[in-house]
């Protein structure tokens, strides 16, 4: 790929429609109204029940963002196509960033459910693993060097370790864990849930293009600095 190309890939990467941004800011601010409004507050728990509609769509957007980033670096491994790589990687980034909210918000809701900030229970032990084989890959992604060697050893990683994501979801049927699986909820809980998913899938969406963005601008620019490097030379 020559300088050119990677020219006009960063420049179609940065179109990032600012319809998006504005839904993703107005969105946070109506998720705050309906979680902490408009949701009827739960007779077991109380107020501590509310952690559940930031926590349960974070949970679904970082899975997605480990699948997402298994695809891309499958596809990666069969084209050797950067466009892959970087989506992956931003995948990866963003899968995380939720990630940190879910393994944020979980003890919280612990505490207030079980008397304890964690607990070696099989979903929260298998949601920890999952992140932590992320983790690795992201370090190995952020700090390994830009080079063909690291990027495949990341998209191995990835393509591997997805598959947890399996082990997370039936670890409460499976292992008969302690972590609530099917809750009951009212039907103003339900909208507020699912709008909570909603204008998370649009944040999720919106950042994954920046992550995207800014990792292609990068790579034009280290492509562009060692074209002059070896013209100066």
């Amino acid at each position: 790929m020559n300088h050119k190309d990677l020219e006009s890939q960063s420049n179609a990467s940065t179109k990032i429609p600012i319809l998006w941004i504005i839904l993703g800011a107005l969105g946070m601010f109506l998720a705050h109204y309906l979680v902490f409004i408009y949701a009827p507050m739960e007779t077991t728990m109380r107020a501590a029940q509310r952690i559940f509609y930031f926590h349960l769509p974070s949970a679904w957007l970082c899975y997605i963002g480990f699948i997402m980033c298994a695809g891309w670096s499958l596809r990666y491994l069969m084209t050797q196509n950067p466009k892959h790589d970087a989506l992956a990687l931003a995948s990866a980034e963003v899968g995380l960033t939720f990630g940190v909210i879910v393994l944020t918000t979980g003890p919280l809701w612990a505490r207030a459910a079980w008397g304890v900030w964690w607990k070696w229970e099989p979903r929260l032990t298998t949601m920890a693993i999952l992140f932590l084989i992320f983790t690795c890959y992201w370090v190995i992604r952020s700090f390994g060097g830009d080079n063909a060697g690291v990027r495949r050893f990341g998209a191995v990683l990835a393509v591997l370790g997805a598959p947890n994501i399996f082990f997370v979801h039936v670890a409460v049927t499976r292992w008969r864990g302690d972590h609530p699986n099917n809750i009951g909820l009212e039907p103003e809980m339900r909208v507020v849930l699912y709008s909570c998913l909603l204008i998370f899938i649009i944040l999720f969406s919106l950042l994954v293009r920046l992550r995207y963005r800014v990792h292609t601008e990068e790579r034009t620019v280290s492509a562009l600095s060692r074209r002059l490097s070896r013209i100066g030379g």
